[in-house]
């Protein structure tokens, strides 16, 4: 087949992709193969092995494992165009070895997840659900009811400005960032990467990690999951922080040891966490979820029409160019375009 012929060629999506995505794939001229239950449900790995066989380019949703089996079963793949900014869910150095390109979908989903965040960092301080499942099971009686003390999230009444900490300054820490100033907040934030931005950067700090768990009273993480950032925040860092601090997660959820973090709110070591994300998806630990003092998500940080729209459409255009043997916008491993296997497969393209 000569080069950026796509007739003949196709592309799997192994789950219920949204139409903006699916019209956008159209535009390649392939056939779209989907590969999910009824109600949108995931392919088991056994079924995705099967159907990755006979595709030229995968498209997974972030949350989905793409393991080197997966791979292996088919090392002509064309990429993966990976639909969500974090790629933790594929294992990146198998493609990488077998000249497979993988790309997300970074930047369409910064401000919503900015937003996420903070509408986490809200409901946890002021403890907003657990103030509106008393009010629908019918137990406020008025004045004498249970009274929900939060926290203030601005100076409040002690006009003492509250300290945000910040773990992780890429595009969604720096979003973050931003929406702190309508508080009057003081923002610290760690991120050995990102130093000198950090300290070009007006109104925030720079702080080593240790000294950032000490003074903040809300740490919010906002880094990818890596074999450095796995566990992060364990029962060493939950000790530092204050016992009036609130943790907020909704970058990755093993960044934080979760049973670390149970025991920390059962003990009172901190004063409350919300989370979006967790440490084995879609399951939550026990102790999680009978704990009073926490704000659990179900994996919703981007899950607005615009966001999720957007992002259908960057894997779509990043699955096109890889189709075609071009060089995808987002690719995540660009060392891929140097390797003898990515050499051969384009003489075939």
């Amino acid at each position: 087949m000569k080069k950026g012929a796509v007739m003949s060629q196709r592309i799997l999506i192994p789950w219920a992709m949204l139409e903006i995505g699916k019209e956008t794939l159209k535009k390649s001229k392939a056939e779209l193969v989907f590969l999910h239950g009824p109600r949108g449900e995931l392919p088991t790995l056994k079924e995705l092995i099967e159907g990755v066989r006979n595709a030229d380019v995968l498209i997974p949703r972030g949350t989905q494992l793409v393991p080197r089996k997966v791979i292996m079963a088919n090392p002509n793949l064309r990429g993966i165009a990976n639909y969500g900014v974090g790629y933790d869910n594929i294992d990146v150095s198998s493609a990488t070895q077998l000249g497979i390109p993988v790309t997300n979908t970074p930047g369409v989903l910064t401000e919503t997840t900015a937003d996420l965040a903070w509408a986490l960092l809200m409901a946890t301080a002021r403890k907003i659900p657990q103030a509106h499942n008393y009010t629908l099971a019918g137990q406020w009686r008025g004045p004498g009811g249970k009274v929900f003390m939060g926290q203030d999230i601005g100076p409040g009444g002690s006009n003492r400005a509250k300290v945000l900490g910040i773990i992780g300054f890429g595009r969604i820490g720096q979003a973050v960032m931003r929406r702190s100033r309508g508080f009057k907040m003081k923002v610290i934030a760690y991120d050995p990467f990102m130093k000198e931005k950090i300290e070009q950067t007006k109104g925030v700090e720079y702080r080593e990690l240790d000294d950032l768990l000490k003074k903040s009273d809300f740490i919010t993480l906002h880094c990818p999951l890596t074999k450095e950032t796995n566990h992060l925040i364990g029962g060493k860092e939950l000790e530092m922080m204050k016992p009036t601090a609130i943790l907020i997660n909704s970058s990755r959820g093993p960044v934080v040891d979760e049973r670390a973090l149970v025991s920390a709110l059962k003990k009172g070591k901190i004063a409350g966490a919300g989370l979006d994300v967790y440490e084995r998806e879609p399951r939550i630990s026990p102790g999680l979820t009978i704990l009073d003092n926490v704000v659990l998500l179900p994996h919703i940080g981007s899950a607005t029409d615009d966001t999720r729209g957007q992002m259908a459409v960057v894997a779509a255009k990043n699955a096109i160019a890889m189709l075609r043997g071009k060089r995808p916008p987002n690719i995540v491993n660009p060392e891929v375009f140097e390797s003898p296997s990515y050499l051969l497969k384009l003489r075939i393209y």
